[in-house]
């Protein structure tokens, strides 16, 4: 018997689920490895169907773990759904394993290079942005004002083709001319200004609610997410505006600064407002200094670096179906080889790691990391757990109706973003990843929060896969859009960068994808691509309270 090759794929050999790769129609036969199964129902592209018939409290497995258990019978050939599965996963422990890593091929990317900016420390930029954050809420009005002086003046402004487009509407509409949307056109802008500072990719504003009103805990940790934002690689000078009777006040801010890193030596910039003699000077006097040191600045020249001296995130968001197939294993082999080529990879989303514990514990190189990332994972869950919601409860809508069912699926998924290669390290938020190769992250799953703490752990790029499409970019880190599948490429063609529909076609293997985007890293690191995300100033940024967030 022919196997439908193109129409199912069988993850694991432990699976007993089968994943349709395009829609397929009851009572059609499918042909797997010398077997039949007729399709009790409709079975819609990224979902899957049973190989055969399950009991009430049977497990189910894929990739080759446990992802939950059957509520009821279920014939074989009827499609897994949110009624008759539930979320389950296999409990976890540290046991010392002896973790065989089998390194991917890298012979071409030894001695290559990115063109990056040095720092003093001896880390390298993909990018030279200069800085300005608010100790408070209170000052964001004051950061909104600056930011539309500098970026229209600099050249920093995104296009201005909406605003021209409302001005179209408001003339039909006074010209007494009936306003039919799709007759209307967003007409290209013209070229922004080219910025002024060659050198500087970009003037950056860190708004947030926070630094005052909630806990002394919330300040506190906002306070080193900011210090760790200020010692990026990415970032060139910092400008800090400051009320002064706020709770996260600038002494701590500075400490926390000295303790991120005790050589810190970019310009740094403090305006407190209740010192100034007026709302009016510290804007200017913030404006002036700030001008200054993006002169400064720009006499730093991208230079050649190795490519040992990337630091990768890896996140997905709007997950699908595919996304464990496709996007997310070539993400994982990118990291595979830049971590056989000495450089540093960043797992995160806690949340998104439920069912895929025992696996990252096994691979783990030291007992006290392995113990941390246990700690962590169980208190952040039971946490979660005590305000009524839990790990199982992380699945989206999106992601159910895109056949993510149950959490362990999108969790066993998700990991494949991290590759294979042992865990160097474990990091909680905000902590900074200082040991090559495959680290953990402590973060929520949510996007902005995830990309807000890898940006903090020292991510220089994040590659970023989605099934169903997000906008989300971040202030200091290009964010690099991959696809999981063509459909979504063509369709959200102006914010995906890279599409992986090719391997559920065949066409092209997880290794040639993996190489690609490595390939397209490199070039967005020397500055040759700018990112879908940095184009269009998706500046997205929300510090984690700690508190609930899946």
């Amino acid at each position: 018997m022919e196997t439908d090759i193109h129409k199912v794929i069988h993850i694991h050999p432990k699976d007993n689920v089968l994943v349709a790769l395009q829609d397929l129609s009851a009572g059609e036969t499918i042909t797997f490895e010398n077997a039949q199964y007729v399709l009790k129902e409709d079975i819609p592209a990224k979902h899957k169907f049973f190989m055969q018939d399950m009991q009430f409290g049977d497990e189910i497995f894929m990739y080759g773990v446990l992802v939950g258990k059957a509520q009821m019978f279920i014939p074989q050939g009827s499609r897994m759904s949110t009624e008759n599965t539930k979320h389950a996963a296999q409990p976890f422990y540290y046991r010392k394993v002896d973790y065989h890593w089998h390194k991917p091929d890298i012979s071409k990317f030894e001695g290559r290079t990115f063109n990056g900016y040095h720092r003093s420390d001896g880390r390298v930029g993909t990018a030279n942005y200069w800085l300005f954050l608010p100790t408070v809420f209170c000052e964001n009005r004051n950061l909104d004002v600056i930011k539309e002086a500098l970026h229209n003046e600099l050249g920093y402004a995104v296009t201005d083709k909406y605003k021209d487009f409302t001005h179209t509407l408001l003339s039909l509409y006074k010209n007494g001319n009936d306003i039919l949307i799709n007759d209307v056109e967003i007409k290209e802008a013209d070229v922004p200004t080219k910025r002024f500072f060659r050198n500087v990719d970009g003037i950056k504003f860190l708004n947030h609610q926070g630094g005052c009103g909630g806990t002394r805990q919330d300040a506190a940790t906002l306070s080193k997410l900011l210090a760790a934002y200020a010692d990026h690689p990415n970032v060139a000078g910092v400008t800090v505006l400051s009320l002064g009777c706020q709770h996260l006040q600038v002494k701590n801010f500075l400490n926390d600064l000295k303790e991120h890193n005790p050589s810190f030596d970019k310009p740094l910039y403090i305006f407190e407002q209740q010192q100034s003699k007026s709302e009016e000077q510290l804007i200017k006097d913030a404006i002036k200094q700030t001008f200054l040191g993006l002169v400064e600045a720009n006499k730093l020249e991208r230079k050649p670096a190795a490519l040992d001296k990337l630091v990768i995130g890896v996140k997905c968001g709007g997950s699908d179906g595919f996304s464990g197939i496709s996007a997310n294993p070539s993400v994982g082999y990118t990291a595979d080889l830049l971590v056989a080529l000495g450089g540093k990879i960043l797992l995160a989303e806690f949340p998104e790691l439920c069912g895929a514990e025992q696996n990252l514990i096994d691979r783990t190189e030291n007992k006290e990391a392995a113990e941390k990332f246990i700690n962590l994972m169980t208190t952040y869950n039971r946490q979660a757990e005590s305000v009524g919601s839990g790990f199982y409860m992380n699945p989206s809508p999106g992601n159910i109706k895109d056949g993510l069912i149950t959490d362990a699926i999108k969790s066993a998924g998700a990991a494949k973003k991290g590759g294979t290669a042992p865990v160097a390290d474990v990091l909680d938020y905000t902590e900074p990843a200082v040991k090559p190769g495959l680290n953990l992250v402590c973060t929520p799953g949510n996007d902005v929060e995830a990309t807000t703490g890898k940006a903090a752990a020292g991510a220089t790029l994040i590659l970023f896969t989605t099934g169903l499409g997000t906008p989300t970019g971040n202030p200091v880190c290009p964010v690099i859009k991959v696809a999981t599948n063509t459909s979504l490429a063509a369709r959200m063609k102006d914010i995906i960068d890279i599409d992986t529909g090719s391997i559920i076609r065949g066409e092209k293997t997880i290794q040639q994808m993996g190489e690609e985007i490595l390939e397209f890293c490199i070039k967005v690191a020397s500055g040759e691509i700018t990112p879908k995300a940095v184009q269009l100033n998706q500046d997205d940024f929300i510090p984690w309270k700690r508190g609930v967030s899946l």
